[in-house]
């Protein structure tokens, strides 16, 4: 075993590992785990892949080319062409940029509802605990996508009336509306379990001495909550978060894939598999990178964000030896 050496006194490895910084620890544990390491490298490149979309796609994602419909990968077009005559591999790297966009707000909404009301709920109990769970187990009496296929099937039309009769037929058009529909069924859904996993988490830790000191010392019951439990139960929150992302981006893609999510010409995994699915199945194997490259980056994403949250629950397990 490696170790160091203080005053004539060696030191193993898991002394020098605590001697880092909180930062520097996580990375040197996730490091020891080659899958968390990988699906860290590929969720890294998954942003920025979002982030510099407009530099990286060789064309603009609605540039047709009608005299290039249907053309195979190529030296000029990576992923050959659709039959708008569009650049596959551009649609593709914008379609990164949705599903990144629409995972992190959707994240950013989960985070909004779930987290206060998880630790309200855990931490007052009684007829508030009731109340915000009883919400939470409606949600859950539904299969989770079919509730989310639903509540984006039925919201869709009326946002886009609404809109129009508003005078937002520009804004209607634009796509925009479709991004707002999305993130809105899903964080509608999402919120529910990470609000239960909160407060499973408050509860393990109200009852610990360092929260008994704080409440006996006079403080506010706002401070303990957001300076006295939920730091100490933001290791497994983050893993919970991370495992999700992957369920976020995936959900996505379905409710695109069904014609209730983003609509063309917005760029999305799920309405690039939809659009070449029929000419897929009439001309396999000539249409076949049309939509194996989509469903295998749907599939890379998922594991990826799986692998990190198996190793993030690793790195931050004080209970696992460094």
């Amino acid at each position: 075993m490696a170790s160091a050496s203080v005053s004539g006194v060696a030191l193993p490895r898991k002394a020098n590992l605590r001697a880092q910084s909180p930062w520097a620890q996580l990375f040197v544990r996730l490091a020891r785990n080659l899958p968390a390491l990988l699906g860290l490298i590929v969720v890294v490149l998954f942003f920025l892949t979002a982030i510099f979309a407009p530099m990286l796609a060789p064309y603009p994602y609605d540039k047709m080319n009608l005299d290039l419909i249907e053309k195979p990968p190529s030296a000029t077009h990576w992923l050959g062409t659709d039959e708008s005559g569009r650049d596959m591999l551009s649609r593709i790297i914008y379609g990164a940029r949705s599903s990144a966009f629409v995972v992190l707000l959707v994240t950013f909404v989960n985070l909004l509802l779930g987290i206060p009301l998880g630790a309200i709920a855990g931490y007052f109990g009684g007829k508030i605990d009731n109340l915000i769970m009883r919400a939470a187990d409606i949600l859950f009496a539904f299969p989770g996508l079919l509730f989310t296929f639903l509540i984006a099937a039925t919201l869709r039309p009326a946002v886009l009336t609404w809109a129009r009769e508003n005078g937002l037929g520009a804004l209607a058009q634009s796509g925009y509306l479709d991004y707002a529909v999305v993130i809105i069924a899903l964080g509608l859904i999402g919120w529910a379990g990470l609000a239960r996993f909160v407060r499973g988490q408050v509860l393990a830790f109200k009852e610990r001495e360092f929260v008994i000191s704080a409440q006996a010392s006079g403080v506010p019951t706002l401070q303990v909550i957001a300076r006295h439990i939920l730091p100490n139960a933001l290791a497994p929150i983050i893993v919970s978060i991370s495992m999700g992302m992957g369920f976020i981006a995936l959900s996505e893609g379905y409710l695109s894939y069904l014609g209730i999510g983003l609509q063309p010409p917005n760029p999305s995994w799920g309405n690039i598999m939809a659009d070449n699915a029929p000419r897929y199945w009439r001309q396999f194997p000539k249409m076949l990178w049309l939509v194996i490259a989509p469903g295998a980056l749907f599939s890379l994403i998922v594991l990826a964000f799986s692998f990190l949250g198996d190793g993030l629950n690793e790195a931050l397990n004080p209970e696992i030896d460094a």
